[in-house]
């Protein structure tokens, strides 16, 4: 019984960190830099979690075409930060994105992968953007492998705390909850 509410409050715990994920200006584009920009607030972590619990939530053919579609959708919105392309709210969708993603494993409705891939992937662009705006015309390439690879770990995780609950419950409740618990999170995040 404890690892199910260690799994249920891990999404929430994170959020007792800084809720933006930017680490300043004057980025040096390292691949620490990048790798860390996702670690480094709430908002990124909680959305790339629900990612992961999501793709799980979806079945075993997902597990790999969701969190492949973020990532493949944050590298255009990174590339379109860098080319100078302004987006308007992108911290808000952000925020709204753990909430969505979280809602989605919560509410356990079935639904496409296409459909669900495209949803991920609209709030991956954002994410992206975010990652290429904070970045200002450093080294992309050295920054863009760090957070690709922060954020796939991050995704990783989510599978790993998905196929865990699955276990623990021999269904999708513990995974429900975990799905709620990270919307909840955003949601706290959001109203901040």
């Amino acid at each position: 019984m404890k690892k199910m509410h260690l799994l249920i409050l891990a999404p929430l715990l994170m959020v007792s960190t800084p809720a933006f994920a930017h680490v300043g200006s004057g980025d040096n584009g390292s691949f620490i830099s990048g790798f860390l920009h996702p670690l480094s607030g709430a908002d990124h972590v909680l959305a790339m979690v629900a990612v992961g619990l999501c793709a799980v939530m979806l079945g075993s053919g997902a597990r790999l075409a969701i969190p492949a579609a973020f990532v493949g959708v944050m590298l255009l919105g990174f590339f379109a930060a860098l080319a100078g392309l302004p987006l308007p709210l992108v911290q808000r969708v952000i925020l709204a994105s753990s909430v969505v993603i979280g809602l989605l494993v919560a509410i356990a409705r079935p639904a496409s992968p296409g459909l669900v891939a495209a949803i991920v992937g609209g709030f991956a662009f954002f994410h992206g953007h975010a990652h290429g705006a904070e970045l200002a015309g450093a080294n992309a390439l050295f920054f863009g492998m760090g957070f690709v690879l922060a954020t796939a770990l991050l995704h990783a995780v989510g599978i790993g705390m998905g196929v865990a609950a699955g276990r623990l419950t021999r269904g999708t409740a513990a995974l429900r909850i975990a799905g709620g618990a990270t919307a909840l999170g955003g949601a706290l995040l959001l109203a901040s």
